[in-house]
């Protein structure tokens, strides 16, 4: 796996001041995508042991809120089996830090049902993950107003109370405003 950036004090994609990984690698393709660069699987840097120790460190003072997954695709295939590691380390090693990750996929049709971005390491990696923000950009549906997506249909997704109850459980922000 390869990423295209490391974020280390991100505010937009997620709760609080957040370390922010920006994976290669997407099939999605949305019009007008902010990232178009990390579509490709080659783009950037590879993913290193020494890449995942970073990020364990920048994650690890109190200020730190969490980590967000962004792409490019987190949950394509190739990048759900370079990932994985990362986030059992991040729970074992840091569990008072939540995982918000950004995804094209929908949670409860593609995630969660057969479809080509299932793979052995799908369920571990939602188990770890805290907010999903589902559904690929529509450029028709963007609006500056609304917080931590780009598009009125995706969603933010509680995981934990989404899997625990069988269906999806919407995040509401501290901050209220969706």
């Amino acid at each position: 796996m390869n990423y295209g950036e490391i974020k280390n004090f991100d505010i937009a994609n997620g709760e609080g001041v957040r370390v922010s990984l920006f994976v290669s690698g997407c099939t999605h393709h949305c019009k007008n995508c902010f990232n178009k660069d990390t579509w490709a699987f080659d783009y950037g840097e590879p993913f290193t042991k020494e890449t995942e120790d970073k990020i364990i460190k920048e994650l690890t003072p109190d200020y730190i809120s969490g980590l967000s997954l962004l792409g490019g695709e987190p949950f394509e295939p190739s990048n759900q089996e370079g990932l994985i590691e990362l986030l059992r380390r991040v729970k074992a090693e840091l569990p008072d830090k939540n995982i918000w990750c950004y995804t094209g996929y929908l949670f409860d049709k593609e995630l969660l049902s057969p479809s080509r971005a299932r793979c052995e390491y799908t369920d571990e990696m939602l188990s770890y993950i805290d907010v999903l923000v589902d559904g690929e950009f529509v450029q028709e549906l963007y609006s500056i107003t609304l917080q931590f997506r780009g598009s009125s249909n995706q969603r933010i997704i509680d995981v934990k109370k989404s899997l625990a109850e069988g269906k999806v459980i919407e995040y509401k922000p501290k901050s209220g405003r969706m």
